[in-house]
């Protein structure tokens, strides 16, 4: 069993970079400035190991195991500002949108948007009970706006 839960750690850390990577490269760009990703990894990790040996005790499917792990860990990260911005550039400054993916800047100025529009997600306590809240998207719309010009 102490192999095992070895190795579902080091999956698990494996599994939560690559959704920061794909879900909040903001936070690994924070992480990596404060040389902090190991230390983030192994925290968040830590914190649903007890529980991954008492379903693994139980006999639960590795699958089981994996998914609640990373529901648990990610849960806090949810919804992602950084995949909300992207979705609103997409959406509304295609033109924009695809004019920075093709010179390779778009992952870089969506995460300056997600930092100029961090007061509204904040006034709108931005969750996601309220991620189609259409006020909030206007209002990121228009600081986006603001932004691009």
């Amino acid at each position: 069993m102490v192999f095992k839960i070895i190795d579902m750690k080091e999956m698990l850390k494996e599994k939560l970079w690559t959704y920061l990577v794909n879900n909040n490269p903001d936070l690994v760009i924070r992480f990596q400035e404060d040389n902090s990703v190991a230390e983030y990894l192994e925290e968040k990790v830590n914190t649903v190991m007890p529980a991954a040996e008492h379903l693994a005790g139980e006999g639960r499917p590795v699958y089981q195991i994996e998914e609640w792990c990373m529901n648990e860990m990610t849960a806090d990260m949810k919804p992602s500002r950084y995949t909300y911005i992207h979705l609103v550039i997409e959406e509304e400054f295609s033109e924009e949108y695809g004019r920075m993916k093709e010179n390779g800047t778009l992952t870089y100025e969506i995460i300056n948007m997600v930092e100029e529009c961090k007061d509204i997600f904040n006034e709108f306590d931005f969750k996601v009970e309220n991620e189609e809240n259409r006020y909030l998207r206007y209002a990121i719309i228009g600081r986006v706006h603001d932004y691009l010009l």
